[in-house]
């Protein structure tokens, strides 16, 4: 389970890594889209696309449903509530560790002045 967890993490941050698949995340979160119309506003190859599309879809952020031959996008919000929950999960531990370093500081400071050093 902590593999899949931990693999599932690792296919959605690569695909976040890169602008412009944050940019086609983006697009596609206000509505669905064809391959065309998601390869529009991009100055590559519609095959250069397509494989952005591949990463998206690997890590479980687009869905991807055909009607003939016009294939639709749509965006799937699943993998990023996981990865939410792993970036909170760490915030709170590195709160809690800059907390003690914080309560640190302030006694060793407390402790030099009081020795007059």
């Amino acid at each position: 389970m902590v593999k899949q967890t931990s693999r599932s993490l690792d296919l959605t941050f690569s695909a976040l890594s890169d602008p412009t698949r944050r940019e086609i995340l983006g697009r596609l979160t206000q509505q669905d889209l064809m391959v065309t119309e998601i390869a529009e506003p991009f100055e590559m190859s519609l095959p250069a696309v397509s494989k952005h599309l591949r990463v998206l879809e690997r890590a479980g952020l687009i869905a991807r449903s055909r009607e003939g031959r016009v294939h639709r996008l749509r965006f799937d919000p699943k993998p990023l509530g996981e990865a939410m929950t792993w970036i909170a999960e760490h915030k709170l531990y590195w709160e809690e560790q800059f907390d003690l370093l914080e309560r640190y500081l302030k006694k060793t400071t407390h402790e030099e002045e009081t020795d007059g050093t």
